[in-house]
C-alpha cells in the first residue's frame, strides 16, 4: 500500500501566524504539496496563490520566508504549492520540460491543475472566496496562464517576468533565430530540475517509488523544442490567449531582461481599469525588492495595494496609478508614468553612406551577458561589439531625445548566399566613447516574411527587411549619440548562420563554412524611436525595508572556506586558434544547511565556444551537479545533468545525460543524442 503522508501544523515564530503544510487534490487524484501561512485569527481572508515548478521546501524556501508570512501579517492567507511532478507533489513532469514553457503535449496542464487549486481554496473554512495569484519567472507563467482559464474565485494576479508567447517573448527563437542561452540554458535547466527528487522529510517513505517514476518520464526539452524552428501549432498552443483573461493584471518586467513585450501587450489588450505595468531597472530571475542592479523597490507594499484594492474593495490608490511606470535608463534617470497605451510619434534617422559590407567575426556578442542570470550578466561597454559592425550615429543635439517603446530598423541588404542574420543594437554613445546597449533586435532573414515559414534568400539579390527592437525607456542627453549597430553575427544569443548555399556540405570544411554576411545599402534604410509625449508624470515607490524584503537569510549557511569563489563570467581568447570561451558559473556553489537539518551541495559550470571565422565551431556546453543529503536520515541523494548542443552545416546535434544516485547506487542513467535539420528554407 502507497504511504500517504500526514498534514502537519508547525509553530511559527508570529503568534499571530500560523503555517501549515497541506496537500490539496486535484485531478486523477494527484495530491499537490503545499505550505500556507495564515492569520490566526478566526475571520475568513482572501487567499494568494504562488503555483510554481520551484521546489518549495529547499530551492525557494528563503525567499518564501520573506513573502508569504508577510501577506499573512497584512490579512491574507498565502499558498505555496509545488507543480505536479516537481518538490514533493505526486505526479511526473510532462515528456518535454514543463508547461506552459514549450515542450509537452498539454500546455495548460499545470494551468488547469492551479485552476483546481484556486476552486478548493474558495471553498475553505479561512478564506472569502476571492483570490489572487501571484509568481516570478515559471511561476510568472503558471498565473498568466491560469488567469487566461478565468476560475470564477480569481480576481487579481501579479506577473514578475512572465511569458505570454513562448516562441518570442521568452527568448526561444528572437526574430526566428534559435537562441543558446534560450534553447540550450533553459532546457539544461530544466532536465536537472526535474531529475530531483522529493525530500523523504516531506514525501514520507513513499519518495524513491515516485523519484522513479518521474525520472522514466525524463526528456530533455531542447530536442524537442528545436524540432520546432518555425512558428506552428506547437508553439501557437502554447501562446496564452489574452484576451481571455478576466482577472486585474499588475505585469512587472525588468529593463534587462527579455519579458518586456508581455507587459506592453498586456497594456494593449486587456481593458484600462484592470491592468498596470511596471519596467524597472532589473535583470531577470528576482523580485523588485531585490533587483540588480538597481534601485530596488518596495514591492511587497506594492502588491498589498493590488491585493487590497482587488481582492477586499478597499481603495488603496492602485488603479489610480498610470498605466504604465517605467525607470528611464537614461540621462532621465526617473520613474515616470505615462497614461496612454501607444508608443510615441516616431523619430526617422536616414542611414547615409556608401554602402557598407557586414561580415561580423562570429566572436561577436560574447560579451552582451545574459539577461536571464539575476543580474551578473547585465551588458557593458559595447565598444567591442560595435568594432564588429557596421555604425551609424546620430548626434543629440538641443533638447534631450526621450524614448518609450518599440524600436524599429528597417535595412536595406543585399546577400550573396541564401541564409543569415541580421542583429540590430541601439546604443548610446556618451562624450567619452562609450557605448551602452539601450535595445536589441534580431532577424533569421529566412523569417523575414514571417515565422511560420522559411524563404531562401535569393542570391545576389536586395530586400528590405524590418527588424522589431525589444521596449526602451531611454533619455539620450545632449552631446551623446545615439547609435545603430548592425551585424550579422551575436553568440552566444542567438546560433549562427553558416549563409553555404549546401547545407548538405561535408562539415568543418572551409565551403561548408561560408560567411552568411551581407551588404547593407544605407539608402532606403531607416531607424524609427517611438518619441516619449514629454517626460511623464513623476511616480514614487516605496523603499524596500529591511524587514521583511531585506532581512537576515532564513537560516540557510554555508561553511567558511578558504577557498576565493570561482569568476561568475570569464571570457578567454585564443589568439592562435581564434577561439572565444565564455565560462559562467551560476551561483549558489558548495554547500548550504537549511535550518531544517538538509544540506544542499550545487556545482554548475556553462561554457560557450565559437571560432571567429568558423560559423560551425558553436558549442554550448552545461554540467550541473546537486546533492541533497539529511544526515538524520542517513538520506544522501545526486543528479549529475551534462547538455551539449554542437552544429554542423545540415543539423543541430545534441547530447544529455543524466546520472542519479542514492547514496553509492546508481539508481537512473540516460543518454540522449539527435541529430536536427537546420532550418534550410
Amino acid at each position: 500500500m502507497r504511504h500517504r503522508p500526514q498534514n502537519r501544523t508547525e509553530a511559527y515564530e508570529s503568534p499571530d501566524i500560523r503555517r501549515d503544510d497541506i496537500r490539496i487534490p486535484v485531478r486523477h487524484g494527484t495530491l499537490l504539496y503545499a505550505r500556507v501561512w495564515r492569520p490566526v485569527a478566526a475571520d475568513p481572508v482572501p487567499a494568494l496563490l504562488e503555483y510554481s515548478p520551484e521546489r518549495l521546501t529547499d530551492s525557494t524556501a528563503p525567499r518564501d520566508e520573506q513573502r508569504h508570512p508577510w501577506y499573512a501579517g497584512h490579512g491574507y492567507a498565502s499558498v505555496r504549492v509545488d507543480a505536479r511532478g516537481h518538490g514533493n507533489s505526486g505526479g511526473g513532469p510532462d515528456s518535454a520540460g514543463r508547461p506552459p514553457d514549450p515542450g509537452g503535449p498539454d500546455p495548460d496542464r499545470d494551468a488547469a491543475d492551479a485552476a483546481e487549486v484556486i476552486d478548493w481554496l474558495a471553498t475553505q473554512p479561512w478564506c472569502t472566496g476571492r483570490t489572487g495569484m501571484f509568481g516570478i519567472g515559471p511561476g510568472a507563467d503558471h498565473a498568466l496562464r491560469t488567469a487566461a482559464l478565468a476560475p470564477e474565485p480569481l480576481a487579481a494576479v501579479v506577473l514578475v517576468g512572465a511569458e505570454a508567447d513562448p516562441y518570442r517573448d521568452g527568448g526561444a527563437y528572437p526574430g526566428g533565430s534559435p537562441s543558446a542561452e534560450g534553447l540550450h540554458a533553459r532546457s539544461a535547466a530544466r532536465l536537472s530540475a526535474d531529475c530531483l527528487p522529493p525530500d523523504p522529510a516531506f514525501a514520507g517513505p513513499g519518495w524513491r517509488e515516485l523519484w522513479l517514476a518521474r525520472l522514466a518520464a525524463v526528456e530533455p526539452a531542447a530536442h524537442t523544442w528545436l524540432a520546432h524552428q518555425i512558428r506552428d501549432d506547437f508553439w501557437d498552443r502554447r501562446a496564452v490567449p489574452l484576451t481571455a483573461v478576466r482577472a486585474a493584471v499588475l505585469a512587472v518586467a525588468g529593463a534587462h531582461g527579455p519579458h518586456r513585450e508581455t507587459v506592453l501587450r498586456l497594456l494593449e489588450t486587456l481593458p484600462p481599469d484592470r491592468v498596470r505595468g511596471v519596467l524597472g531597472p532589473w535583470a531577470a530571475g528576482r523580485y523588485p525588492d531585490h533587483g540588480r542592479p538597481g534601485p530596488a523597490v518596495g514591492f511587497l507594499h506594492e502588491t498589498l495595494r493590488w491585493w487590497d484594492q482587488h481582492l477586499k474593495g478597499i481603495d488603496s490608490g492602485a488603479t489610480a496609478e498610470p498605466a504604465l511606470r517605467v525607470l528611464d535608463t537614461g540621462a532621465g534617470g526617473r520613474w515616470a508614468g505615462r497614461r496612454g497605451r501607444d508608443d510615441g510619434t516616431p523619430l526617422s534617422y536616414g542611414l547615409r553612406g556608401a554602402p557598407r559590407p557586414v561580415d561580423s567575426p562570429q566572436c561577436t556578442g560574447a560579451e552582451a551577458g545574459d539577461p536571464a542570470d539575476g543580474g551578473e550578466g547585465i551588458p557593458g561597454d559595447q565598444r567591442a561589439d560595435d568594432a564588429y559592425s557596421a555604425c551609424f550615429d546620430f548626434p543629440v543635439t538641443g533638447e534631450p531625445v526621450t524614448v518609450l517603446g518599440r524600436p524599429r530598423v528597417t535595412l536595406r541588404l543585399r546577400m550573396e548566399v541564401p541564409h543569415g542574420q541580421a542583429v540590430a543594437r541601439l546604443c548610446d554613445v556618451g562624450p567619452d566613447g562609450s557605448s551602452a546597449r539601450i535595445a536589441l533586435g534580431v532577424l533569421n532573414l529566412a523569417a523575414r516574411h514571417g515565422a511560420e515559414r522559411a524563404h531562401a534568400w535569393p542570391a545576389g539579390t536586395a530586400e528590405e527587411v524590418t527588424l522589431a527592437l525589444s521596449p526602451v525607456a531611454h533619455t539620450f542627453a545632449p552631446g551623446h549619440r545615439i547609435r545603430l549597430a548592425v551585424s550579422s553575427a551575436y553568440w552566444p544569443r542567438v546560433w549562427p548562420q553558416s549563409g553555404t548555399a549546401d547545407p548538405a556540405g561535408p562539415a568543418g570544411t572551409a565551403d561548408s563554412a561560408a560567411p552568411a554576411g551581407f551588404v547593407l545599402e544605407p539608402e532606403g534604410s531607416l531607424l524609427e524611436l517611438p518619441a516619449a509625449e514629454g517626460p511623464g508624470e513623476e511616480v514614487r515607490f516605496a523603499e524596500p525595508e529591511p524587514e521583511p524584503e531585506h532581512p537576515e537569510p532564513l537560516g540557510v549557511s554555508s561553511p567558511v572556506t578558504l577557498d576565493p569563489p570561482p569568476p561568475a563570467r570569464l571570457l578567454v581568447r585564443d589568439l592562435a586558434a581564434g577561439e572565444w570561451r565564455l565560462e559562467t558559473r551560476p551561483g549558489p556553489h558548495g554547500v548550504q544547511r537549511y535550518p531544517d537539518g538538509l544540506e544542499v551541495t550545487g556545482e554548475t559550470t556553462e561554457i560557450r565556444t565559437i571560432r571567429e571565422r568558423d560559423p560551425h565551431s558553436a558549442r554550448a556546453w552545461t554540467e550541473r551537479t546537486v546533492r541533497l543529503h539529511r544526515p538524520e536520515l542517513s538520506w544522501d541523494v545526486s543528479v549529475e545533468t551534462r547538455s551539449e548542443t554542437a552544429c554542423d552545416a545540415a543539423d543541430f546535434l545534441l547530447r544529455d545525460e543524466v546520472v542519479c544516485r542514492d547514496g553509492r547506487e546508481i539508481v537512473f542513467h540516460r543518454t540522449w543524442e539527435r541529430r536536427i535539420p537546420r532550418l534550410a528554407g
